[in-house]
């Protein structure tokens, strides 16, 4: 299943805020405007790891190694396989963080407000309920 996937996602925790984008609002991009995990595309022949630290570097300056992913889980879309991983840095970190050229702002927000926002990708507010343990279903 690793070599047949089209992208990779970071559920990338600050303490204990989860770092989150806001995608560009351009006309025909897929869920455009909407918030968003670090990662995305994967380029070449590169492993699901190395992709999704690769993208995360661009979009957020954080560079990770590999030995900091602590979980990891595959799921099947519309394009095929994309890879989530789990990394969880020292809120101290936040210093290092720095927006790149994609998307139109870089934020840290509660992960149980990202789970209940409309504004989050659908699919990816189950992703990261899964992955850090919380209830997936919004409160009315």
């Amino acid at each position: 299943m690793e070599d047949a996937f089209h992208g990779a996602k970071l559920v990338l925790t600050l303490g204990a805020d989860l770092v989150v984008l806001r995608r560009d609002a351009t006309p025909g991009l897929e869920f455009a405007g909407m918030l968003d995990l670090p990662g995305g595309a994967r380029q070449g022949s590169e492993t699901p790891r190395a992709c999704a630290l690769r993208e995360t570097a661009e979009e957020t300056g954080l560079s990770l190694q590999d030995d900091e992913i602590s979980g990891a889980m595959a799921r099947q879309d519309g394009r095929g396989v994309a890879w989530f991983f789990r990394v969880a840095l020292p809120a101290e970190r936040r210093a290092d963080l720095r927006k790149g050229l994609e998307g139109q702002a870089l934020m840290l927000m509660a992960p149980e407000t990202f789970v209940t926002s409309d504004e989050a990708i659908p699919h990816f507010r189950q992703v990261v309920a899964r992955m850090l343990g919380l209830p997936s279903e919004k409160k009315v």
